[in-house]
């Protein structure tokens, strides 16, 4: 199980700070560069703009930035990130461009694994706290994007890309610095996310305001003048946002640890009921750590100028392009995609383009098992991401199946919803159960591996439930295989939104 880590690699000067805030110094670290990287991002806007300065710099200030502050943070581990940027960089020159993406995607990911090994099980096994290990990930998420990208670009004829794939396609090879500058850029060196290569360069050479003007097909609607958008307002409402999500968090979560439910005698013996209703509590505590995490990056990187989207239809900027999450859909959603749809969304984007859509055989047990390996090492990761594919096959099938069914009138639909919305809430949670615990043991105890006569009971139904889902799965393979991506169900006339909705890719993120 994890444990609260009592050792930093990064600097120790914040360690006054620690003890009084009764928190982990590497999360004090995190905390206090992430606020040092929002004050430098409005510097950096307003100083180092794109009228006033040239790419170059812009690069040379990103990188440099960033590599401060990972050396602060993680101290000589960031090495790990140049030495993970330079091979791969090495395998972009050097190889052709035809098996590049394949050749990058094995390093990076192989290196990453080979890191969170040796991290796990040499020197800390249970360390869930910041480690040099996190910033790796996000960086092989842009190694391998652009790995893809650019042999898309490279070595693929327009007509035979897809729509978004013509929008990410890089055209040209990117220099060591324009290549270590989207790595490791100070913006997103700590948290991410990731961003596509085309999107950072012209955020870097100030084109980025001018193409999204022209996506919204000349419309200014008599509000949006040729002067840069103002991330101002959006990025006051995400600091708050960050501030009332650690609040939560840092009030309820010591209250109801999810591992209580697991070790303690107390609640062990409760009613079924009792303890989903704990789960569920416990789960909503926990989740507003990673909002805090999300929103402050959103928050730096839209300080510095970087993911305007667009405007809206009256006007308004809009700052979401690299939006991690959507809070209300998360705490809202009805269904097992909605859900990871708005969670960790530009993860979900990555595993989506690098792998869900260019895997020939079942790309969506291909999806979360790369998704397994990219979190880590832990063995509650594939607990978790395994027990997610049969979610997502089964919440599929029970969608097509039983929704139809529900939408003659609008109190059926809203009966609908609200179980669904429950069943969506209580599958999170038991499916999440041992990606938080991390360990086998606690992640067996809780899921299949009962103690007394009522546990085995459990247990045994559990089992049966395993095996309905598997059944589930077959009838919508063979329904898939029947019916073509699109076609309308022969049930229901009115449920094309429905299907097309169920065949739509759903990643784990």
């Amino acid at each position: 199980m994890a444990t609260e880590t009592k050792s930093c690699t990064g600097s120790a000067l914040l360690q006054p700070i620690s003890e009084i805030v009764d928190l982990p110094l590497d999360q004090v670290n995190f905390v206090v560069c992430q606020l040092f990287a929002l004050l430098t991002a409005c510097w950096f806007r307003l100083y180092l703009h794109p009228s006033k300065t040239s790419p170059f710099i812009r690069h040379v200030v990103a990188t440099l930035l960033g590599f401060y502050l990972a050396l602060f943070c993680f101290g000589w581990y960031a090495l790990h990130f140049l030495v993970q940027s330079g091979l791969t960089y090495g395998i972009m020159i050097f190889t052709g461009v035809e098996h590049m993406h394949r050749y990058c995607f094995v390093v990076a990911l192989g290196y990453l694994t080979l890191c969170q090994i040796t991290r796990v099980y040499v020197f800390d096994y249970g360390m869930y706290s910041a480690d040099f290990t996190g910033p790796m990930m996000v960086i092989t998420q842009k190694i391998t994007s652009l790995a893809f990208e650019i042999h898309d670009g490279l070595t693929k004829k327009e007509e035979h890309l897809k729509p978004s794939q013509q929008y990410l396609a890089v055209r040209k090879m990117p220099s060591l610095l324009e290549y270590l500058s989207y790595n490791c850029n100070f913006m997103g060196i700590l948290a991410g996310p990731t961003c596509s290569y085309n999107d950072y360069i012209a955020f870097i050479e100030g084109t980025c305001y001018q193409r999204k003007r022209l996506e919204s097909n000349g419309k200014e609607n008599g509000k949006c003048k040729q002067s840069d958008p103002s991330p101002k307002r959006d990025v006051i409402l995400k600091l708050g946002t960050c501030a009332l999500c650690l609040l939560v968090y840092l009030t309820f979560y010591r209250v109801c640890p999810v591992e209580r439910i697991i070790d303690d005698p107390y609640f062990t013996s409760q009613p079924f009921f009792l303890r989903v209703l704990y789960l569920y509590l416990s789960m909503l505590s926990l989740r507003p750590k990673y909002y805090f995490v999300w929103t402050l990056a959103d928050a730096i990187h839209n300080a510095a100028g970087f993911g305007f989207s667009g405007y809206s239809k009256d006007g308004t900027p809009q700052w979401d392009l690299i939006s991690n999450l959507r809070i209300l859909n998360i705490e809202l959603a009805t269904s097992f995609k909605t859900f990871l749809d708005n969670w960790n969304i530009q993860t979900a984007l990555w595993l989506k383009r690098v792998c869900y859509e260019r895997c020939p055989y079942h790309p969506t047990a291909a999806t979360f098992l790369l998704s397994a390996m990219w979190h880590g090492v832990y063995p509650g990761y594939y607990f978790t991401f395994i027990t997610g594919i049969s979610v997502t096959l089964a919440a599929r099938a029970v969608r097509h199946n039983v929704r139809q069914h529900f939408l003659g009138s609008s109190t059926l639909k809203l009966f609908y919803d609200v179980i669904t919305w429950a069943s969506t809430q209580i599958a999170i949670c038991y499916t999440v159960v041992p990606f938080v615990v991390l360990a086998v043991g606690p992640s067996l105890r809780y899921s299949v591996c009962p103690g007394d006569q009522m546990e085995r009971k459990q247990g045994q139904e559990h089992w049966r439930w395993i095996q309905t889902v598997l059944s589930w799965c077959r009838e919508e393979e063979k329904w898939s295989r029947d019916n073509p991506k699109g076609t309308a169900c022969e049930k229901c006339s009115g449920c094309k939104e429905s299907v097309r909705q169920d065949h739509e890719p759903e990643v784990g993120g």
